[in-house]
């Protein structure tokens, strides 16, 4: 089975510096490097990385060549990501001696996608393949109405939060992905609870606090522990796991243990400094679960 992604493809700039920015205040940098990312680009990777067959479907600009390189040589296939007249998008990250960070993003060519390009993909899509979706991009929507035509198992990731896209997006989905401040958020705007949501499935994630899958058909909850690392960098971490949870369950995993693989892969990547670069490879995941015993 293959995952397709309609996804973000930014070019991240970090900096590291000694404490995130207050307002006013103008701080040094003490390292600045870049690197690919953005949130679809991201999972895209963790997910081809577990060894899963990802095609991305995305928009870049006429700068955006070494971002798509870079994601083919991670394995990803990059036939339906189009060049557009806008540049392409760029996130600034603020990142301190903890590993926490402070994130501005400029959309940029990811709020030009080719409906044509999407159509083309998902046309190429079998049924029981997968369609995974945030909300960096336009075009969610109608990504998420052809791939339910088309029989494929929908994971939307609802970051950046807006309460009206995921409400819009959500009778398309099959698993619905937020963290914990989110469903908050969502809940309180819909004004209804956690199980009263129109998806089969919910996976909260809750950083070191581990991750709930809600199972809403069945009203089974099931809890992953995070495992205990000291981070370097958070950045794109949930971005990991939910990539290795993608291709767990492409490749027929429990909801558990495609949940146990995601926790793993996401706790080496905070150890690294880095977005998509800092993702582990499968074997790195199998040794670092194989160590836990």
């Amino acid at each position: 089975m293959t995952i397709f992604n309609l996804g973000s493809i930014n070019v991240d700039h970090f900096y590291s510096v000694p404490h995130l920015p207050t307002p006013g205040e103008t701080l040094p940098a003490t390292t600045y490097s870049t690197g690919l990312g953005g949130k679809g680009a991201n999972q895209s990777v963790a997910a081809a990385l577990a060894g899963a067959p990802v095609i991305h479907i995305g928009s870049v600009g006429p700068d955006g060549a070494p971002m798509v390189a870079r994601m083919r040589a991670f394995g990803v296939d990059c036939a339906h990501v189009s060049q557009v007249d806008t540049p392409t998008a760029h996130a600034i990250i603020n990142v301190d001696p903890a590993g926490e960070n402070a994130i501005v993003i400029f959309s940029g060519a990811n709020q030009e996608q080719s409906l044509t390009h999407l159509e083309s993909a998902i046309s190429a899509a079998s049924q029981g393949d997968m369609l995974m979706l945030q909300n960096e991009t336009d075009l969610q929507l109608e990504a998420a109405r052809l791939a339910r035509a088309a029989g494929l198992f929908v994971i939307y990731s609802a970051a950046p939060f807006s309460a009206a896209a995921v409400e819009a997006v959500m009778p398309h989905v099959d698993l619905l992905v937020m963290n914990a401040v989110e469903a908050g958020q969502l809940t309180k705007a819909l004004r209804c609870g956690l199980t009263d949501l129109p998806v089969p499935h919910l996976l909260i994630t809750k950083g070191a606090d581990g991750s709930t899958w809600h199972d809403l058909q069945r009203g089974r909850d099931l809890d992953v522990a995070a495992f205990r690392v000291t981070p370097v960098d958070t950045t794109g971490a949930g971005d990991c796991f939910i990539g290795y949870v993608a291709a767990g369950l492409n490749e027929g995993l429990s909801p558990e243990k495609a949940m146990r693989l995601g926790a793993a892969a996401s706790a080496i990547q905070v150890t690294r400094p880095g977005t998509a670069d800092a993702i582990p490879a499968r074997h790195e995941v199998d040794a670092f679960l194989n160590a836990q015993g």
